[in-house]
């Protein structure tokens, strides 16, 4: 308790009740940090804000202006931004041909082009030459960053660029203050999921490409964002595979979760 004491945090991607954002927020909050919650649907963030104390504002991850204002909100609110984290994201599965352009815009600019925005904001308010105090910016990647999943290739794509640009940020701000790293999940039992869990025999088949043996879960990810976010941490540029070894392995195939859905059936 108290490894964030004193810290002001931005938590991008907290407006879907009990999502991995607001799992990152409370265990934030325990740690003594302030947390402001953003994200597109204001009464979830407000009833979350009012149960835990938290301070929360409406934002687009799309729009760039709606990106500055948060920025400019945070550091009216609680003084400064010592730590942003963007949480948000996008689970598109469709065949690769199959994927529209329209889609892939829209993806893109919540996954590839939105980061890219936020950390620029953040780090207009956070950079010491800007009159910040430095801090960690932390990206929720996924593991099939770095590992294949059929019929994902947007999702990956985007979030494999996010974690290229998280490096850039971290090879050029380190003199101003910053770290910058991404966590990777692989599946995680979360409201993003909740559909794919009711499918008998889905989640089970995952399992196996797990060394220890169990499917990630939201509290293993705010542990990690907790490290990431502390004076504890000596590290920048790199990614946290916190997926239980699941990249040492491999996602099932789509002959392979259809074998496991029929059977389970």
């Amino acid at each position: 308790m108290g490894r964030l004491t004193g810290k002001s945090a931005v938590i991008l991607g907290a407006s879907s009740a009990d999502n991995m954002g607001q799992h990152i927020a409370r265990r934030f909050l325990d740690e003594g940090a302030q947390v402001l919650v953003a994200g597109r649907k204001a009464d979830v963030l407000a009833a979350f804000a009012q149960e835990t104390g938290a301070q929360w504002a409406a934002c687009d991850i799309t729009s760039e202006t709606s990106l500055a204002t948060l920025a400019d909100t945070a550091v009216t609110q609680m003084g400064g931004i010592d730590i942003a984290v963007n949480a948000t994201g996008w689970g598109l599965l469709k065949p690769f041909l199959d994927n529209s352009r329209e889609e892939l815009d829209a993806i893109t600019a919540l996954q590839f082009i939105g980061p890219f925005q936020f950390y620029q904001a953040m780090l207009r308010k956070m950079a010491k030459s800007h009159g910040g105090r430095g801090g960690s910016i932390i990206q929720i990647s996924s593991a099939t960053a770095k590992i294949m999943l059929n019929d994902h290739a947007a999702y990956m794509g985007t979030k494999a660029g996010t974690d290229h640009v998280l490096r850039c940020v971290a090879n050029e701000f380190g003199a101003e203050g910053i770290r910058a790293n991404s966590i990777a999940p692989g599946l995680t039992d979360t409201p993003m999921t909740a559909d794919a869990k009711t499918v008998p025999g889905l989640f089970e088949c995952f399992v196996a490409g797990y060394p220890l043996g169990r499917i990630g879960t939201s509290d293993d990810v705010a542990a990690a964002a907790v490290f990431l976010a502390s004076d504890e941490c000596f590290m920048t540029g790199e990614t946290l595979q916190v997926n239980g070894g699941l990249t040492l392995r491999r996602n099932p195939t789509t002959a392979e979760i259809g074998a496991a859905i029929a059977a389970a059936g």
